[in-house]
């Protein structure tokens, strides 16, 4: 906590966290607070807060919920995938996770495949219903994929089922042989980030007023109304994602409330450099952006656990997999930033935090089969942020 008084109170079945002098209760059972009671003076209820265990520093936590894109649901059986998937987000949303995540992305990586991939924003939607407290996000969803003012409509209603906790990941889109599977065009990338541009822009009309007209080179919006509005004030929070110096991270720096770089320590520093001059150059606060960063995780009690773990992945990929992709993913995976012991961890996580880095969005590969990883780093790790 932050050095105030805590009181923890058992009163018929519940856990009550009591924080006098901000007026609140937490409540809930000792397994799970999933039902919450706010109470100032006599009776008087206040709304919910977005956080439940936890008062922050700002380091904050997303993860990755498999969904198959990384065939990280391969040999679970379809009637099994969307139980699994809840259990994992209802999970996450007890626990010291800020956020829950999956892949915009129709069919799987690193080879095309007839295992599952589950689609994001119909998740989304799900996921919403199912959670009470985690914030909801893509990373990221495809522009190209969707006209911007039918997803703008289509995040209202997913934060507004959520009580106010979607967050929008857009990108300008990557995967050739997806968008031409699936009967896209394949612009090149100049139009691609035009096309990414315009739709920011019309997305946020459509969340702070209600209506868009854009005459735009790539989108043509005729009075598209978004009503209701989103329930979060000023609009859904949009995370931009990409790392392209002179257009896409300006892009950022116009629009985004979240960036998300590559977790190498001297690209994170260089990307974070480039953006601090976009920002500077259109007098926007660098510091109002929050940088984050996507981490595989291999984590264990000891080393032993973690080449466990390591061989586990192994195991997993290498009937699915071409040798070659195999060996990529095995590289992947045992040069992560995020590999080690919770205390290595921690280390390493220290270093990101210090060059800026204060939202970590988590994968743990073997999570639709063993929650030991996730649960250890929920322990271990996250606490030692808190």
């Amino acid at each position: 906590m932050d050095g105030r008084v805590a009181t923890v109170r058992l009163y018929n079945g519940y856990l009550f966290l009591l924080r006098p002098e901000l007026h609140i209760a937490w409540r809930g059972t000792d397994r799970c607070p999933r039902r919450l009671r706010f109470r100032h003076g006599a009776g008087t209820e206040l709304p919910r807060p977005t956080e439940r265990f936890y008062e922050r520093t700002d380091m904050q936590f997303g993860v990755f919920v498999p969904q198959g894109w990384t065939l990280d649901l391969a040999g679970l059986p379809v009637e099994r995938q969307w139980p699994v998937m809840c259990g994992l987000a209802q999970a996450a949303d007890c626990g010291g996770w800020k956020s829950i995540w999956v892949f915009d992305h129709f069919h799987t990586v690193p080879v095309v495949t007839n295992e599952a991939t589950h689609e994001a924003w119909t998740l989304m939607a799900a996921f919403a219903a199912v959670t009470e407290r985690v914030h909801l996000g893509q990373m990221c969803t495809c522009i190209c994929y969707r006209n911007p003012a039918y997803l703008a409509k289509v995040a209202a209603t997913v934060d507004i089922v959520s009580g106010g906790r979607a967050q929008v990941g857009v990108g300008a889109g990557w995967y050739e042989q997806e968008f031409r599977a699936y009967g896209y065009d394949f612009p090149a990338p100049g139009a691609r980030l035009g096309m990414l541009e315009e739709g920011v822009r019309i997305m946020r009309d459509l969340w702070s007023e209600g209506r868009s007209t854009t005459r735009g080179k790539h989108f043509d919006v005729d009075g598209a109304v978004c009503r209701p509005l989103p329930l979060q004030e000023g609009g859904i929070p949009l995370w931009i994602a990409g790392s392209g110096e002179k257009k896409t991270l300006r892009i950022v720096a116009q629009y985004a409330d979240y960036a998300n770089f590559n977790p190498e320590p001297e690209e994170f520093v260089h990307k974070s450099d480039v953006l601090a001059r976009h920002c500077a150059e259109l007098s926007r606060d660098f510091g109002s952006i929050t940088r984050s960063a996507n981490y595989p995780v291999i984590i264990g009690s000891t080393e032993r656990e973690v080449q466990e773990r390591l061989g586990w992945i192994t195991a997993h990929y290498a009937p699915l997999v071409p040798p070659a992709e195999l060996a990529t993913l095995e590289h992947t995976y045992r040069t992560a930033q995020l590999i080690g012991t919770p205390e290595q961890i921690v280390d390493k996580l220290r270093a990101a935090e210090r060059a800026g880095m204060t939202y970590a969005i988590c994968t743990f590969a073997e999570a639709a089969f063993d929650r030991s990883g996730m649960e250890l780093f929920e322990r271990e790790v996250i606490p030692a942020f808190v």
